[in-house]
């Protein structure tokens, strides 16, 4: 990544966004990049919970090998097909064979959600999860992930929308926690005008992550220019700055 624009970034987050957590970036190499592989375990395993790991410092890399979910495979794009019996175990399941999440009516309606649903092929052997601030130039991020209270949210929503001539310049699939972090955005950042994506919506997921926050991707050519934007905006206005008081109030309560 560019040194220039990461230290350009951090001092602008510093100052409109006082001190709410750094983001994360996300991207595909076939190199580790300082990260560490993240720890296979026996049985099922939510990535979120490593990537909230990554959110306190620490750098790690997710691939085919490591991976404890199955969806997670998926949505990160090392698997080309979901567990036998997806549409009922995301509806209302088998009886004696196969509990449901009951997060989708029947299984015709999850069949023709699929049918709609967009799918990844990793590009690389390794997906790399690492803090912000430990970017250097050899690293290039693809998605820029906050994991962010309501406040922040509302920052990081409005300066998303700030050069947009339409309503939707940020979506919120109906998605698997992994999918709103890394397929989605990382769809997206293949789009000429790409759009942000508002996850962490996923019941199974949220316990791996903190009460009262939501994820906010933002695909990295996206990143770059709303950065420049941040100057000129509604964060230099009297409007914000009440926000960002609470924000800084809010952060020094849940250190």
């Amino acid at each position: 990544m560019n040194e220039s624009l990461k230290l350009s970034f951090i001092e602008k987050w510093n100052s409109y966004f006082k001190q709410a957590p750094l983001p994360v970036a996300l991207f595909y190499s076939d190199d580790l990049h300082q990260a560490e592989p993240a720890t296979k375990t026996a049985g099922h395993r939510c990535m979120i919970a490593d990537i909230s790991k990554v959110f306190g410092g620490k750098a790690l890399a997710f691939s085919q090998s490591n991976l404890g979910c199955g969806g997670g495979l998926r949505y990160c794009g090392y698997a080309d097909s979901l567990r036998p019996g997806f549409e009922y175990f995301l509806s209302y399941g088998i009886e004696g064979k196969m509990e449901g999440e009951r997060y989708k009516k029947d299984p015709d309606t999850v069949l023709e959600l699929l049918k709609h649903t967009p799918s990844v092929k990793a590009p690389a052997t390794w997906l790399i999860a690492k803090p912000f601030e430990k970017l250097d130039e050899s690293d290039q991020p693809e998605v820029i992930l906050f994991f962010a209270t309501p406040d922040v949210l509302a920052g990081l929503f409005t300066l998303a929308n700030y050069d947009r001539t339409d309503l939707y310049g940020v979506k919120t699939p109906f998605s698997a926690g992994c999918g709103s972090i890394i397929q989605y955005p990382m769809q997206e950042n293949m789009m000429e005008n790409p759009d942000c994506i508002l996850g962490m919506f996923d019941i199974s997921a949220r316990p791996y992550i903190k009460a009262g926050t939501m994820s906010f991707a933002i695909p990295y050519k996206r990143f770059v220019t709303l950065v420049g934007y941040m100057d000129e905006s509604f964060m230099i206005t009297g409007s914000w700055q009440k926000l960002a008081k609470r924000i800084s109030a809010d952060s020094k309560i849940n250190c």
